[in-house]
């Protein structure tokens, strides 16, 4: 890695406000399924803010494509290389589909989508209860996968950073430039 390999400041703004999000996102998930009283105020949070996250999710893929991301350490392997990039696009995939799959499955159900206040979406499919009980049931398989992608990533930057020493994080922070050496 060069001395002065990281992200863009663009890059880096969108992949911590958008963890802090996702984080969010997935506790606030699980705990409509595990407080039934709680549901409608935490889903007047979780609609909103799946739309803040497919807005940032495209910025960022589009920032993404634009700029190319710093090199990955030399001593990763062919496969750790390759299980990096799957993952990213893993997490870039579920970041998109899942809020396209919410607003569909809310618009199965017949049930707007209100961002805040009077502003609301459009529904994207027409009402249809199987069709609802099927984006219902992709909607969670897919959260829990979610989860799962997010987890394994964070314990492989952690494993990076506390074991291999290998200044991987270093690309995503705010602080110095990453040093060789």
């Amino acid at each position: 890695m060069s001395g002065t390999e990281k992200f863009g400041v663009l890059a880096r703004l969108l992949h911590w406000s958008m963890a802090v999000m996702v984080v969010a996102m997935l506790f606030i998930g699980a705990a409509m399924v595990a407080s039934p009283t709680a549901y409608d105020a935490l889903q007047d949070v979780h609609r909103p803010l799946g739309m803040l996250i497919l807005v940032f999710t495209v910025v960022r893929f589009v920032n993404r494509l634009r700029h190319r991301p710093p090199a990955l350490p030399p001593a990763m392997g062919r496969w750790e290389r390759a299980a990096a990039k799957g993952s990213e696009y893993l997490l870039y995939a579920l970041m998109f589909a899942l809020p396209l799959i919410g607003w569909g499955m809310l618009s199965a159900a017949g049930y707007p989508i209100v961002l805040y206040g009077p502003l609301r979406l459009p529904g994207l499919l027409p009402a249809d209860p199987a069709l609802y009980a099927l984006l219902r049931q992709a909607h969670t398989v897919l959260a829990y996968l979610l989860f799962a992608a997010f987890l394994t990533h964070a314990c492989a930057v952690l494993f990076h950073t506390l074991v291999l020493r290998d200044r991987l994080l270093g690309r995503m922070t705010w602080g110095r430039r990453v040093r060789r050496g």
